[in-house]
């Protein structure tokens, strides 16, 4: 039994058909077709997809507890265009990943002081504005982040709760993500946080454990020292993410492929960073219960 035990109000419940079959298209009519012709979704399918998923779970021996609610399995089934199967492999490895590494996955939370202060410093921030492509653009400043006071772990456990405070976002799952990343900041000391074996790792959850359509991923600003680094980075990744990959000589160049008006004030736009990292901060706040009951989930590992 895969759904937990926690009440009709719990997004562990298994809801009823009528209560939230996954019948019912929330979204305008441009995001219904984009979903459509994108990811091969329309009522129908998506309504099977989510009763699969649902009864796949319930049978599932090795997952304990698990969310059941539609918007949080149209995270991976609008990830995976509706392959069930697909969707069902990349849920287990999300569950899987969340118990292997727990330091980087687990008690995410917004009263974290570290994570708290790295969010407050601008080390990354999803902008409020989408690009011209209708996606949630999310931006990190490498130099906003010491390396010498925080860790890997700590980089990695603030990139985790803001990316799960954004996947149940359908807008966000159907349009996809893009990336801005400013490393004018990077230094040495960023680079030797990092073991060669956790980079793979890492990358390795992020290509085939998150639910997440990674669209575009901008560099700006890399500075010469780092080139191999990023060679190798860019070496572990599918040919499909590399070829989404796009590196930028300055900010100037970046504001050729996005639109400079979304970015904050700091890189040429309207909105000053610390007004950007409040309303974000306050989304985090409405999301935090439901952000923390995720460590309910689980699935046994290396079952006997």
């Amino acid at each position: 039994m895969g759904v937990g035990e926690d009440g009709e109000n719990s997004p562990f419940f298994m809801p009823k058909p009528d209560d939230d079959d996954g019948s019912e298209f929330h979204l305008n009519d441009e995001l219904r077709l984009l979903a459509q012709t994108e990811l091969r979704e329309d009522d129908a399918t998506r309504q099977h997809a989510i009763q699969q998923m649902r009864e796949w779970i319930q049978k599932h021996p090795d997952i304990k507890c698990c969310r059941t609610d539609s918007i949080f399995l149209l995270r991976f089934l609008r990830t995976k265009k509706f392959s069930i199967p697909l969707a069902q492999e990349m849920l287990e490895r999300y569950l899987v990943i969340r118990q292997l590494y727990p330091d980087w996955f687990r008690g995410l939370d917004l009263d974290d002081p570290t994570i708290s202060e790295l969010l407050e410093e601008g080390y990354i921030v999803p902008l409020p504005q989408r690009d011209d492509f209708g996606r949630q653009v999310i931006l990190t400043c490498a130099a906003r982040f010491d390396p010498y006071k925080y860790t890997a772990v700590d980089m990695v456990r603030c990139h985790s709760l803001v990316v799960e405070c954004l996947m149940d976002d359908e807008e966000n799952q159907i349009r996809g993500y893009s990336y801005c990343n400013d490393e004018s900041g990077l230094t040495m000391g960023h680079i030797s946080l990092w073991s060669l074996s956790d980079i793979r790792k890492i990358l390795q959850c992020i290509q085939n454990s998150t639910p997440m359509r990674h669209k575009a991923t901008h560099f700006f600003n890399v500075p010469h020292y780092a080139n191999k680094v990023f060679e190798f980075f860019i070496a572990l990744l599918s040919e499909k993410l590399k070829d989404r990959i796009m590196l930028h000589g300055s900010i100037d160049d970046l504001k050729e492929a996005v639109n400079p008006e979304i970015l904050p004030k700091e890189y040429g736009g309207e909105v000053p960073l610390a007004d950007m990292i409040a309303q974000f901060k306050k989304r985090l706040q409405e999301r935090r219960e439901a952000i923390k009951a995720l460590d309910k989930m689980e699935i046994e590992l290396n079952p006997k």
